[in-house]
């Protein structure tokens, strides 16, 4: 039985409370905050929604599935009792009017959000160091990074401070992170949970997700998550049902892109031996080719900073967020608060972005990269029709060092390299632990599927957790 399930048991049958499990929890949060992992705490409102679980148990026999389940929510999520800050100085004090759908949802069925966690502002990154508040630092050992753009919600579940926590995932924010600190991440299919009430990114590729430490707990929190919501066109019906029975003589394909001589050794052999446990399984696995997925990161790089510079135009200091107090005129209002507001990481993908969509280049660069993903798109496909599932390494090494790469951002997005081909298809990929390095690093592969197949996948990992 997965965690979040056992507090809920427990919970509801009056062996614990929602105020007993909630302090656990923000005394966990407290005693490591060494890690950076949080920015804030919403402990006044947590207490006090705990206090009425209980109330509404002994009272109403209230039967949340989540009942008193303490969560983090990362901080490009809209959620009350803390600022909404996206991990940058433009939204440092702003909270949130609503709530996120998602958010919504679990608190419905009982549980309870008791912080913000970290990331790489407005999740651009892939290590949580582009915070304007600093760094958040890795679950196994601190002079590595946490991984991103979901750093802290990776570190939270890690240390198990929560059972749960969300993040995002526009190119493999929750994937790369669950690599780096051993625990599981789901990028659910594009549209199976709401975008509603979340900061947006690259609008047609941001998906939310979960860490968790068992696939149980992952099943459990995306049921609750999933589904359409009027608020946000791209959500699909309703379509995961969790599978009840393990997947028997599955395909599945090992991409052998994703295994040559630059993907770190100790990484190489651990996806090696997680296909070796799914052979053991009865499951055959074969490598395939996917020569498109090489191209993979040069249309990422190009599509998604052409959706941020326009999902970020609205930070304008105008209408929301921060001001600066050193301007004459409106267009120096506009580039004063912008400039102090965003990141530098944020101004270079602003910047690709816009030269990208401009006058001219139009054409060459965004135009040819859709063209690109459409190809891309379509070897999925190709693939899938003869394979079930495909296997990769979740990232090409384990974490690196804090700093390692933060002057060569060349060198950073390239962390990214085995995430986002799902993300630009739009289809559900899971990183699951599947090892150690010799200095006692977590290494993750990653179950990729067609769309719509996200039960299946966690009925996979789910039979091969159970060795």
């Amino acid at each position: 039985m997965g965690h979040v399930l056992k507090i809920a048991e427990n919970v509801l049958s009056g062996s614990s409370s929602a105020r007993a499990e909630v302090e656990k929890a923000l005394l966990g949060a407290k005693s490591n905050e060494q890690y950076h992992a949080l920015l804030s705490l919403t402990e006044e409102r947590a207490l006090k929604r705990a206090d009425e679980i209980d109330a509404k148990i002994k009272t109403d026999g209230f039967q949340g599935k989540l009942a008193g389940v303490p969560f983090v929510v990362k901080d490009n999520y809209l959620a009350f009792g803390a600022p909404t800050t996206a991990a940058s100085k433009i939204l440092e004090n702003f909270n949130a009017p609503l709530q996120s759908t998602v958010v919504e949802k679990l608190e419905s069925e009982g549980a309870i959000c008791i912080g913000k966690s970290n990331l790489d502002a407005f999740a651009h990154g892939g290590s949580t160091e582009n915070s304007a508040y600093g760094p958040t630092f890795n679950a196994y050992d601190m002079t590595k990074v946490a991984g991103g753009s979901s750093g802290g919600s990776a570190v939270v579940t890690a240390l198990d401070i929560v059972p749960f926590a969300l993040g995002t995932d526009t190119g493999g924010s929750i994937r790369q992170p669950a690599s780096f600190n051993g625990v599981f991440g789901m990028k659910p299919t594009y549209g199976m949970s709401s975008r509603f009430g979340v900061v947006a990114m690259a609008s047609s590729t941001d998906v939310m997700g979960c860490f968790t430490k068992s696939v149980d707990d992952a099943e459990l929190v995306l049921s609750i998550m999933s589904g359409r919501d009027e608020k946000d066109m791209t959500t699909l019906p309703d379509f995961f049902d969790i599978e009840t029975d393990a997947p028997q003589s599955l395909k599945i394909g090992l991409v052998q892109e994703a295994m040559g001589d630059d993907v770190d050794t100790e990484v190489r052999s651990a996806v090696e031996k997680y296909a070796e446990r799914l052979r053991d399984k009865g499951h055959t696995v074969n490598l395939v080719s996917m020569p498109v997925s090489k191209y993979a990161l040069a249309m990422y790089y190009i599509i998604v900073p052409a959706e941020v510079s326009s999902n970020l135009a609205r930070y304008d200091g105008i209408r929301y967020g921060r001001r600066t107090s050193q301007a004459s005129s409106l267009a120096e209002v506009y580039g004063r608060s912008r400039d102090e507001g965003f990141v530098p990481e944020n101004k270079r993908r602003i910047m690709i972005g816009s030269y990208v969509l401009s006058s001219g280049y139009f054409d060459a660069y965004y135009l040819q990269a859709q063209k690109a993903q459409t190809l891309l798109i379509n070897e999925f496909n190709n693939l899938f029709a003869d394979y079930d599932f495909l296997l990769l390494p979740t990232a090409p090494t384990p974490a690196f060092g804090i700093g390692e790469n933060t002057s060569d951002p060349v060198k950073m997005y390239l962390a990214d390299i085995m995430t986002v081909p799902a993300s630009l298809a739009g289809i559900p990929a899971l990183s699951v632990p599947a090892g150690t390095t010799e200095s006692g690093l977590p290494i993750g592969a990653q179950i990729v599927g067609p769309m719509r197949s996200d039960a299946i996948i966690l009925a996979l990992a789910k039979s091969m957790e159970e060795n």
